[in-house]
C-alpha cells in the first residue's frame, strides 16, 4: 500500500545555522516542498541583509533539493511601515516571541501593550504581512498557552485585518479560539498530535520529547486531533522540528525541542490512516490549507510513501530524532521533483 503527497509544506521549521544547518537542512528539504523558517538565531534575524544572507545559507545547505525557504523576521515594535515595505518581498511572515519564553527569544516582546505594538501591527495589516506568535505567558508551565489565549483575543480584536497564526498550539482552549475570530489561524506539530505530558515525564524522563510549549493533557490532544484529522481550514502542519546536539538534550538543563523533520510525513500518514482520515484530509493538512492561508504556491514535488516498516535511526548527524531506534509503519519510497 502506498500514498502520494503533493508539495508538502512545513509551516514552522527550525533549521538553525552554521554546522547544524549544514547537517540537518536536507532532512526537511528532501521531503518537503518548502518550510516557514524561524528567525530565532543568535543574533535573531531582524534586518533585510540578515534575511537575505540566511536564506542564501539555507539554499547552499540544501544543495540540489527542491525546497523554498519561506523566510520570517524576528518581531520588533520599532519596525515602521517604511522598513516593512523594504523587506516585504523577502519575507512570508513576522514571528513574535514573548521575551525569554523559548530558545533564543530574549529579545522578544515584554508585556503586550497594544498601543506600543500598534504602529508595527497596523503597518503589517496594511501590507498583508501575517503575524506568527509563540503564544505562552510566564505562568505555571501547564497553563502558559491557555493564559495566552486572552492576548490572542486582544490582538485579533484590535487588528481585525491582521492574519494571526497561533503557532504550535497544544490546548483545547486554543482550538476553541480558532472559530471565535476570523483572523486567527494555527499550526499543529506531529509530536503534539502523538504525545501527552505523560509520555514525557510519566515514567522515566524522556528528554527528546521535551519541548516548549510542553505537551499537555489527553483532552487537549484530542482537540488537536479533531481539527487536524478533519483538516479544519484554519489549521496547517508546522513541525516545530527543533534540532539540538545530543549532549544538549541529554544533560542537566535539557534544551527544549523535538526533532521530527526526517519522519514527520511517515508518522502523519500512519496517524491519519489509524484514525480513518482520508488521504485528501492529510493533503489539505500538509499543504492545501497553508497555500490558502499564506497565499503561496509551493514548488512541485511528489512524495510517495509506502506501508513498509522503517526503523528510525538513532542519530541524524548528531541529533536524536523522535522515535529513535523504534519502528514506524510508513517509509519514504520515492520523491519526485516537478510535476
Amino acid at each position: 500500500m502506498s500514498l502520494i503527497l503533493h508539495s508538502p509544506l512545513d509551516m514552522h521549521l527550525h533549521l538553525r545555522d552554521e554546522k547544524m544547518l549544514e547537517n540537518i537542512a536536507q532532512a526537511s528539504a528532501h521531503t518537503f516542498s518548502g518550510g516557514l523558517i524561524m528567525p530565532n538565531l543568535v543574533p535573531p534575524v531582524s534586518s533585510k541583509e540578515e534575511i537575505v544572507a540566511y536564506k542564501n545559507r539555507i539554499l547552499k545547505a540544501i544543495g540540489k533539493e527542491t525546497f523554498t525557504p519561506y523566510m520570517t523576521l524576528f518581531f520588533k515594535s520599532t519596525y515602521d511601515k517604511t522598513f516593512l515595505e523594504s523587506v516585504r518581498d523577502e519575507i512570508t511572515a513576522i514571528k513574535l516571541y514573548p521575551a525569554g519564553i523559548t530558545t533564543n527569544s530574549e529579545g522578544g516582546v515584554s508585556g503586550f501593550d497594544i498601543e506600543e505594538l500598534r504602529p508595527t501591527l497596523e503597518a503589517m495589516s496594511e501590507l498583508g504581512i501575517p503575524l506568527c506568535v509563540h503564544g505562552e505567558t510566564n505562568g505555571f508551565v501547564m497553563d502558559r498557552e491557555a493564559e495566552f489565549v486572552a492576548i490572542y483575543e486582544k490582538l485579533a480584536s484590535a487588528f481585525p485585518k491582521l492574519k494571526i497564526i497561533m503557532e504550535h498550539i497544544t490546548t483545547k482552549k486554543s482550538v476553541e479560539a480558532l472559530d471565535k475570530f476570523e483572523n486567527l489561524y494555527a499550526t499543529i506539530t506531529v509530536h503534539h498530535l502523538m504525545i501527552t505530558l505523560d509520555d514525557v515525564a510519566g515514567g522515566m524522563l524522556k528528554p527528546h520529547l521535551f519541548c516548549k510549549p510542553i505537551a499537555k493533557r489527553p483532552e487537549d490532544r484530542e482537540a488537536l486531533l479533531r481539527v487536524a484529522l478533519n483538516a479544519h481550514p484554519k489549521v496547517m502542519f508546522g513541525s516545530d522540528s527543533a534540532p539540538h546536539p545530543q549532549h544538549a538534550k541529554e544533560s542537566c538543563g535539557c534544551a527544549a525541542g523535538v526533532f521530527t523533520a526526517p519522519i514527520a510525513l511517515q508518522v502523519l500518514a500512519e496517524l491519519f490512516e489509524k484514525n480513518g482520515a482520508s488521504q485528501e484530509k492529510l493533503q489539505a493538512f500538509v499543504c492545501g490549507n497553508a497555500q490558502k492561508i499564506y497565499n503561496i504556491t509551493p514548488l512541485p514535488k511528489k512524495v510517495v510513501l509506502e506501508k513498509k516498516p522503517f526503523k528510525v535511526p538513532q542519530l541524524y548527524s548528531g541529533v536524536v530524532p523522535m522515535y529513535a531506534g523504534e519502528e514506524i509503519t510508513y517509509s519514504i519510497k520515492e520523491v519526485y521533483n516537478g510535476r
